[in-house]
């Protein structure tokens, strides 16, 4: 029989000082407009994608259905599920203090940081949906309205000679010209031939060199037909990362993603201090509290976080506000299905310092058919006039692709 994870019993959960449910808060005015509706049921759907991607519905007694999306990772389904008496009977409008409900009715589970908060950013996306279609808006107009009618979108690329610096310059080329994108992202932290010890972080000189060579045949073929950004997921130690940096400083990179671990501060501050190649991190902190200190030291030249990770659309949008405040611009990681690409988007839209949102998933030929809209056309995602986030889910499709032994959720 499996475990029902909504019944579990937690103490913190069911006695905190700081409760904020409608009941607690007195929140029982009648609000009229159609606007008195009430929270019945969350259910998730986990598919099967180039990630396992969590897709979660609310649904409501008026028949509205908002659909989200929460980062990939074992253990957020349950985590969902757990959550889900803290919502219902709740009015899904109020999104900022059923945000905060779920964080401090979770803050013995962990909602400071990790699959925690990915689990509520899943649920406060499908409130956004669920919110522009009971008001009648699309999502972006919740976010403060538009800056822009299309975000711009860049591909992360991949090749299976992916340590060829002419295999990926080739790529680089393809993806340009034949897919129509401007905007390319490469990964570095690929074999060189030169490695000695794959646990010590340390870059020797050939490693640097045959890194460096990557970058310049990349940059040098698409010219100033696109933009390129390389990534290296958090693999180098910070003499390494600056030497890297310095070594391609006179390359048109567009920013150096993650070439330090997250956890260090002082570390990332050092190197994104010690060059002029632009250095991006965001990706691995949750939450405007954590994202704050790297923008506020400065320790990044672009912020990147990933909106269905970090704690969602509203939480996004205060990190940009606070990147605003330093005049750093925004380039939201993203791995995700349509759901929460088109969910950063619309708040890629609603945000002045919006650079670009991630497409990961290129090579996947049904990522598109997940949703009857179109989403990604000639590198731009043109933000939709429907409610919510504008997208219909192609059930068909999400049955298909789910994962082994997986449920799919009702129909909306």
């Amino acid at each position: 029989m499996p475990v029902d994870y909504s019944e579990l019993h937690d103490p913190n959960a069911e006695y905190t000082m700081r409760e904020l449910s409608a009941e607690t808060m007195g929140v029982t005015a009648e609000r009229g407009g159609g606007r008195d509706v009430e929270i019945t049921d969350v259910q998730t759907t986990m598919i099967d994608g180039n990630f396992p991607w969590t897709l979660v519905r609310v649904y409501t007694d008026a028949g509205f259905v908002g659909t989200g999306e929460a980062y990939w990772g074992a253990g957020v389904p349950e985590l969902i599920e757990r959550m889900k008496p803290f919502v219902v009977g709740e009015n899904p409008l109020d999104i900022d203090r059923l945000f905060e409900h779920l964080v401090q009715k979770m803050s013995g589970e962990g909602s400071v940081e990790g699959v925690t908060v990915t689990a509520i950013s899943g649920i406060e996306i499908a409130l956004h949906d669920l919110a522009g279609k009971i008001l009648d808006v699309p999502a972006y107009q919740l976010l403060g309205g538009k800056y822009r009618d299309k975000v711009r979108v860049y591909c992360d690329c991949h090749t299976e000679q992916e340590a060829d610096p002419d295999a990926c310059a080739d790529e680089a080329e393809r993806v340009v010209e034949e897919l129509g994108y401007d905007a390319l992202k490469f990964d570095l932290d690929v074999p060189s031939g030169f490695e000695k010890d794959r646990a010590n972080r340390h870059l020797r000189p050939g490693e640097v060199r045959h890194k460096a060579e990557i970058v310049e045949k990349v940059t040098e073929r698409v010219k100033d037909r696109a933009d390129v950004a390389f990534d290296c997921h958090w693999t180098f130690s910070a003499n390494s990362a600056q030497r890297l940096a310095a070594a391609i400083e006179d390359y048109d990179v567009w920013w150096l993603e993650d070439p330090v671990p997250p956890e260090n501060l002082e570390v990332q501050e050092e190197v994104t201090k010690s060059t002029t190649t632009p250095i991006t991190v965001g990706e691995n902190r949750y939450r405007v509290t954590e994202e704050r200190r790297l923008i506020e030291n400065q320790a990044v030249d672009i912020i990147a976080p990933d909106l269905p990770k970090v704690g969602g659309m509203r939480e996004t949008r205060k990190i940009a506000d606070v990147a605003n405040q330093y005049y750093i611009p925004v380039a939201m990681h993203n791995v995700s299905s349509p759901i929460a690409t088109m969910a950063s988007a619309h708040v890629g839209t609603a945000i002045p310092n919006s650079l670009a949102v991630e497409y990961h998933s290129y090579e996947l030929d049904w990522w598109s058919d997940l949703v009857e809209e179109t989403v990604i056309e000639d590198g731009y995602v043109e933000i939709p006039e429907k409610p919510g986030l504008g997208l219909t889910l192609d059930m068909d499709t999400v049955e298909e692709h789910m994962v082994a032994g997986e449920t799919l959720f009702d129909e909306a």
